[in-house]
């Protein structure tokens, strides 16, 4: 299936990924709209990066989600780049990206980011391979308490956001729970509380149009000037497979 097509497109060019046939989500209708009511923001999964970084609402009360979408790549890759495509992108590890390497992630016998060149791996939580998952919307609506509905064949589910996601250990060769013929359509943001207050933080290497070394989305209920004790939900990102609770 192709949105955005801008990981996509680099793994067949690579024949990382070889399907018979690709599915143009493009043309389905509704999947490209935010929609905003008392419960909170809808942003279907055609939405562009761009868009999201742009809407008004989002970079008021949103604000962690807006500065991610923002961060990513350049604004070329974000007018196309859409939200599903971001949160279900592979990862970014050479060892996988080489056609001439079948490592574990592909279905080998071995994780080559062991012994072999790691920098950009995982910190935290790897095993049995070491990838970080590359998204940076991830991290912020985890922070924000954020739900995605899934639809296929059988019906459609509805999960929190961290749920979607797969440690290497459940399943090396896999980072979210769709099945064959799934895809997700929409993900959910609740309404904030009131003095809510949020941010993203991503750390690279250049300047712009960058992959993060390290991210952190951080979601605080305000009281007055003071940090609520127990009412704030930081996540990081690029140090472990998916993104994890801070303290």
């Amino acid at each position: 299936m192709i949105a955005g097509g801008t990981d996509l497109l680099g793994e067949l060019k690579e024949y990382i990924e070889t399907p018979k046939k690709v599915v143009n989500l493009k043309s389905i209708p509704g999947l490209d709209e935010i929609k905003a009511d008392s419960s909170g923001l809808t942003i279907g999964a055609l939405v562009t990066l761009t868009d999201i970084a742009a809407h008004t609402t989002i970079q008021h009360h949103y604000t962690v989600l807006a500065e991610a979408a923002a961060s990513v790549a350049s604004p070329q890759i974000r007018n196309v780049g859409t939200l599903g495509g971001n949160l279900c992108q592979r990862p970014r590890c050479w060892y996988y990206r080489n056609p001439d390497i079948i490592c574990l992630k592909k279905g080998g016998d071995t994780c080559y980011a062991i012994e072999g060149l790691n920098k950009y791996h995982a910190i935290f939580g790897g095993g049995p391979v070491y990838i970080v998952h590359p998204s940076d919307t991830a991290p912020a609506l985890i922070a924000l308490g954020a739900t995605v509905k899934i639809v296929g064949p059988n019906g459609d589910r509805t999960m929190p956001l961290e749920d979607f996601f797969v440690l290497p250990d459940v399943n090396p060769q896999r980072e979210n729970v769709l099945e064959p013929n799934e895809v997700l359509t929409e993900v959910h943001v609740p309404q904030p509380k009131a003095h809510t207050k949020s941010t993203y933080v991503k750390i690279r290497e250049r300047g712009s149009f960058d992959f993060a070394l390290v991210s952190v989305a951080a979601n605080f209920e305000m009281n007055g000037g003071n940090l609520q004790q127990g009412k704030r939900r930081p996540r990081w990102g690029r140090s472990y497979p998916l993104a994890f609770q801070g303290s």
